[in-house]
């Protein structure tokens, strides 16, 4: 009944809703637990009688400490250190087989050693299991002092045990480990422990039960349960470094152009407001880019306010202004008055070619090249 009670509890451990999703340790690491300590009867023969019997312990307390290695891939190796101890509560047989049934024991043994464990943590998310837990099992195998003191008092009869004997012993794990938010590398870990331990020789005292004297006794394969809750550090715990940034292709800047068109209404040559930012444009181009010249080529379209031989001529004039204009505002716009050189082409070179006096807004132009 306690076994399956110590079992049930265990289980809720496991099961319960962990503080995060535990890790894979590569590295060193250190790790400690304590816990309920649970002796299953342990069996005695008495060599002077050929009788056997059996020690009935109350529960314990257990507590170990141990260091390991692990390699990145689940599997890890450890060193342990480990105490167990558990209270007597009833012996039969054996030593007090003069008087037969079960007599209230008191004392306790207490147990210490070392075990050398290797354990694998199992990574959930290879079965397609997103579980913010990490199981782990493992085997170890070492050696183990126990130190029996034991008695029991039936009336005027006492009989006692006190010594201790080493034995080899091994064991079985299974647990879970959960990271503990905020501070890496810490992880709580629930475990349940099967410790087996080889049989032993042990001295007894037999005061008037049986038969006086130092005797000896065989203490049977020791079956311990442990049901623990630790806590363990890994100290290579820096987060995976985070992935690479995209690559981000910066556009190169557009280079500003080196030709600009500033269009006029029919027979004018003053700037409108659009075209005055289209000079601004063209100013603030020539400081960012190789600039020696600025020409300043004005035309017209093939009608002419003057009809007649007067038109050729008139348009050249209109188109000179135009330039002139074009000249003043770049000027203003601080481009060097040295800098610039202006024409006009009348109505030769259309953008638009038209039939005679034609009213072609596109060919009424200035053209602002940068060279």
């Amino acid at each position: 009944m306690r076994i399956r009670t110590a079992l049930l509890a265990m289980t809720s451990m496991v099961a319960a809703p962990s503080l995060a999703m535990a890790s894979t340790i590569t590295g060193p690491y250190v790790d400690m637990g304590a816990g309920y300590n649970l002796l299953q009867n342990q069996h005695n023969h008495y060599a002077q009688t050929g009788q056997s019997g059996t020690i009935r312990h109350t529960t314990g307390f257990n507590g170990y400490l141990s260091t390991g290695w692990g390699f990145g891939n689940g599997l890890r190796v450890e060193v342990e250190g480990t105490y167990n101890q558990t209270h007597a509560r009833t012996i039969s047989g054996g030593v007090v087989s003069a008087q037969p049934g079960h007599h209230r024991a008191y004392g306790k043994d207490q147990g210490y050693g070392g075990f050398i464990n290797v354990l694998y943590d199992i990574d959930l998310k290879q079965f397609g299991i997103d579980a913010p837990v990490t199981p782990f099992v493992g085997v170890g195998a070492g050696y183990l002092w126990q130190h029996y003191r034991l008695g029991l008092r039936h009336g005027t009869n006492v009989a006692n045990m006190n010594s201790t004997r080493g034995g080899f012993a091994a064991q079985g794990i299974v647990g879970a480990a959960y990271d503990i938010p905020g501070v890496p590398g810490l992880a709580l870990t629930t475990q349940y422990r099967f410790i087996g331990q080889t049989a032993s020789d042990s001295g007894v005292n037999i005061g008037n039960f049986h038969n006086t004297g130092h005797h000896r006794v065989t203490m049977g394969t020791r079956y311990t349960h442990q049901f623990i809750l630790g806590l363990r550090y890994a100290f290579n715990n820096a987060p995976p470094p985070p992935p690479p940034a995209p690559h981000v292709v910066v556009p190169p800047a557009p280079t500003p152009a080196r030709t600009y068109l500033v269009f006029f209404d029919w027979d004018k040559s003053d700037l409108t407001a659009r075209a005055r930012e289209i000079v601004s444009q063209a100013a603030q181009a020539s400081t960012h880019v190789q600039t020696t010249r600025i020409e300043v080529n004005g035309y017209t379209d093939n009608s002419a306010a003057h009809p007649g031989p007067r038109g050729a001529k008139y348009n050249q004039g209109l188109s000179l202004r135009r330039a002139n204009s074009v000249k003043a505002e770049l000027v203003r716009n601080g481009v060097p008055a040295n800098a610039i050189d202006i024409h006009g082409y009348g109505d030769t070179n259309p953008l638009v070619a038209t039939a005679k006096n034609t009213r072609e807004p596109q060919n009424r132009r200035v053209e602002i090249i940068l060279k």
